[in-house]
Formats: structure tokens, sequence, C-alpha cells
């Protein structure tokens, strides 16, 4: 199956991410999405609010003219307004691998929630 207005919304996060911007962040995450994560077996939740300020406050990928590196590994449907999406994205030295819970209500797709993982680093030096 493919939604073209999916499509656009992956496209969006994969823009917000590369380029920091919180207006884009805030159209494709749901105003009440949380993100998770576990770090040496303690689970880390931040709601949105608190990703939109870290990402406000760093510096983007794009400023320091990084290589766009971004993949869609999965699209699993679980419904005609429902798909988790599993990505891969660089940002910065990070690869990260993010499984993105989409659904679609009258607005439009948007994240209601994301469980991410620090794939790997890459060392430039």
């Amino acid at each position: 199956m493919r939604d073209v207005e999916l499509s656009k919304a992956i496209e969006s996060y994969f823009d917000a991410i590369y380029y920091c911007d919180v207006n884009l962040l805030d159209k494709v995450f749901h105003k009440s999405s949380s993100l998770f994560d576990v770090d040496e077996g303690q689970l880390l939740v931040d709601p949105i609010a608190s990703f939109r300020q870290d990402v406000a406050t760093r510096p983007s990928p794009a400023s320091v003219a990084q290589e766009r590196q971004e993949e869609i590994i999965l699209i699993d449907w679980l419904s005609k307004d429902c798909a988790m999406v599993k990505l891969r994205l660089r940002a910065h030295q990070n690869i990260f691998v993010d499984h993105l819970s989409f659904v679609k209500d009258s607005d439009g797709w948007c994240i209601v929630s994301k469980v991410w993982h620090l794939e790997s680093t890459i060392d430039e030096t």
C-alpha cells in the first residue's frame, strides 16, 4: 500500500530533523506524543515538548552541510489510518533507527509515538 500523504509526513519528519525545524516538528508530531528509548537498562521517556526544545537548541545537520542519509526500512500498515514506519537516519555523527507510529485523522498523518535507538556513531577523525 502506498499513501502519498504518509510519504509527505515522513519527509516532513526527515526535514524537521535535518534542519532542526521545530515548526515542522509541530506539524508532524501530535501534541500529546512521546519519545522512548532505553539506555543502559533504563527506560527514557520524553514528551514532545522536551524533544522540541532539544531540537530547537542544537545545530542542524544542514548548518554544517552534512550530506543527508535517510532511508525508510519498513512501513507496516495496521489499517488504512494507522502505520508503523521504521527508518534510519543520520544526524551529525549519530545513526539512529526510529520506529514512528503514525495515525491519520481529519488533519492528516501525525506521529503519536517514537521509539528510537542510537544504532552507531561515525568517527570522522
